[in-house]
């Protein structure tokens, strides 16, 4: 029988690779005697040239470093090198790609430093703020009773675009549908709206029958809203976009909701209960995880890939946890001052690598979620900063809200700029 071409080449490799300790000399006679293919001059090119890569690549797998580099191992070299300047850029805020002639590192200017805007049509606190998903609103919500829809320009300033008036009580809450298309308002202690955006328009009240509504969520259909009751008998309830009811999480045990996420992928739904408790529950499995703080925690926020979420704590702490219960601790988070308030943080910046948060002292607080002590410390409000909201598109604008009854936009450091007051925008 003939040899095969695999035949003939396990023949060559057997008789110049005897041993894994060989000379330079030998690797070199070797390379050689491989390339020229002496035995096999009868055989077709194609087949000639296709053997040579089969057995470089299993010599290759033979023959230890540093005679023969790893499969792969340049290009795995520049990857870590240039993770590595990503990783201790703590202002690193742009997907431009990062090159290995020079060392890299960011300033300041990549990330929102100034106030650019004064927003001030909110005629009492403001409490709440968030950007819509595709980030062309901002929502905010106040103890005026009113809640107002915000329109983000191409030249990144804000206009008023709806002010959203049927609330008998201060407005506590917003959440965007993650289509962007209708926003739900949460009174304190009252009752849930839903809003069609375009419009304006109040499509739908919910809780109007004894259901007092303390925080909401979406899924991410756009279809069904889950709402969290301080009232321990109303549990947690979800709801199509009429008002049916299509679930509900209630019973003896089931204690108030403080706060609640429903995570963008629709797999958990996370609930903060009864000041120091977190449930995680697997919507499709049912099964739960609960952690607990050592001290109250005031609200909840999720990254935007569903894999962790950030609770504040009145112990002037932030955690950072994830979402599939893995990690033994938490990363913390410090510098911000919260003892008595309901203080709201969010995640920010490309990959959501930044962490905001407002505080009790007047201040906006930016950390790198690789740092437990702040990046940055914005200076503007006059009272509180009750919360903070980072636009998912723009990663160089964030807004806050304060108890000084306005709310600032925040942009890059720029020279001779102008702060804006678009009171009287329309």
């Amino acid at each position: 029988m003939e040899n095969s071409p695999t035949t003939l080449g396990s023949k060559v490799l057997q008789k110049q690779v005897p041993t894994l300790h060989m000379s330079k000399e030998a690797v070199h006679k070797l390379a050689y005697d491989i390339l020229s293919f002496k035995e096999m001059g009868k055989l077709d090119e194609d087949v000639i040239s296709e053997l040579r890569k089969r057995l470089v690549m299993e010599l290759g797998k033979q023959l230890p470093a540093p005679i023969v580099l790893p499969e792969r191992r340049l290009e795995h070299l520049v990857e870590t090198s240039v993770t590595a300047q990503i990783d201790s850029c703590i202002y690193h805020n742009s997907r431009d790609a990062v090159s290995l002639y020079e060392d890299h590192c960011c300033g300041r200017d990549q990330i929102p430093t100034e106030t650019i805007q004064i927003l001030t049509a909110h005629s009492n606190e403001v409490w709440f703020i968030q950007f819509s998903n595709n980030g062309e609103y901002l929502a905010s919500s106040s103890s005026d009773c009113t809640a107002i829809i915000w329109k983000v320009m191409d030249n990144d300033k804000l206009t008023m675009k709806h002010t959203l008036r049927s609330h008998q009580n201060p407005v506590s809450f917003v959440a965007w549908s993650p289509d962007d298309t209708k926003l739900l308002t949460c009174g304190n202690l009252e009752v849930l709206k839903l809003w069609d955006v375009e419009t304006g328009t109040c499509k739908h009240t919910f809780g109007d029958h004894g259901f007092t509504v303390s925080s909401c969520a979406w899924f991410p259909d756009s279809k069904r809203i889950v709402c969290g009751s301080s009232d321990p008998e109303k549990g947690i309830c979800m709801w199509d976009c009429d008002g049916t009811e299509m679930k509900a999480w209630r019973g003896m045990r089931m204690p108030k909701v403080l706060d609640l996420a429903v995570t963008s992928d629709g797999e958990n739904l996370i609930s903060i209960f009864s000041d120091k408790e977190i449930r995680i529950l697997n919507l499709r499995t049912n099964a739960e995880q609960v952690i607990l703080e050592e001290h109250s925690i005031t609200s909840l926020s999720v990254s935007m890939d569903s894999k962790v979420f950030i609770v504040n704590l009145n112990s002037q702490e932030i955690h950072l946890r994830d979402v599939a219960g893995k990690w033994a601790k938490p990363l913390k988070y410090t510098g911000h001052k919260q003892n008595k308030y309901v203080i709201r943080s969010c995640f920010g910046g490309i990959d959501s690598m930044f962490i905001a948060s407002g505080s009790e002292n007047t201040q906006v607080y930016i950390w790198n979620r690789r740092s437990s002590t702040p990046v940055e410390v914005l200076s503007g409000h006059s009272m509180t900063v009750n919360s903070v909201s980072w636009n998912p598109k723009r990663p160089l604008m964030l807004a806050s809200a304060s108890d000084d009854h306005t709310i600032r936009i925040w942009g890059p450091s720029q020279s001779n700029k102008m702060i804006q007051s678009a009171d009287t925008f329309t």
